[in-house]
């Protein structure tokens, strides 16, 4: 059983590395948006996050994984709001409109960012087909199937993958213009209707 000394140090330890991370994390993500995903270097962000150029490779090996991370820590954000909210009481169909709702309302609060993360994720990152949207909004749909709420015979994880493409080609059209050429949520949610109307029994 290690002692409370050794798990203290440990605790220390770990602190260090979520703030290491972090620092990374931000420093990378200020770059990226003052200077574009591009131009901004990995040696730039050592030096911002006042780390050594290694320490920033061992965190994050490509400079691609900030942006995996951006879309991560916004996931994890939907999720938090979500459990807050107590949304596993809520119908699978109002589940699923509230989370493209949570999603919606970080994109318009930082447009600014999303016009410029968002776009570099889809060509850097492969964001269209990193799964972590897909398999969450086919858990949703799965929970409806489970409940009787949607029909027995939908596909959950083509359902999923169908309304995480139909997300991501909704915010590259709101990002391609200025001023935004429709209203983000209002948008994703019609076409969430449109979908549940095919997953109803």
């Amino acid at each position: 059983m290690p002692s409370r000394e050794m798990s203290n140090q440990l605790g220390r330890r770990e602190r260090r590395r979520i703030e290491t991370r972090d620092r990374l994390y931000t420093a990378a993500i200020e770059l990226f948006l003052d200077r574009g995903f591009e131009a901004a270097t990995m040696d730039e962000i050592a030096e911002r996050a006042d780390v050594a150029r290694a320490t920033a490779f061992n965190y994050f090996p490509q400079k691609a994984a900030f942006l995996y991370e951006w879309g991560q820590r916004r996931r994890a954000h939907v999720a938090a709001v979500m459990a807050a909210e107590h949304a596993e009481q809520q119908s699978a169909s109002s589940r699923l409109r509230r989370y493209l709702a949570v999603l919606a309302e970080q994109n318009t609060a930082g447009r600014a960012a999303t016009v410029r993360l968002m776009d570099a994720s889809i060509r850097h990152a492969d964001a269209m087909r990193e799964p972590s949207l897909d398999l969450k909004l086919a858990e949703l749909v799965d929970a409806g199937r489970t409940a009787g709420e949607f029909r027995s015979d939908v596909d959950s994880a083509q359902a999923g993958t169908l309304l995480a493409a139909a997300y991501f080609t909704a915010v590259l059209r709101w990002i391609s213009a200025e001023p935004e050429p429709f209203d983000l949520p209002t948008h994703l949610d019609g076409m969430l209707e449109l979908a549940l109307r095919g997953l109803a029994k």
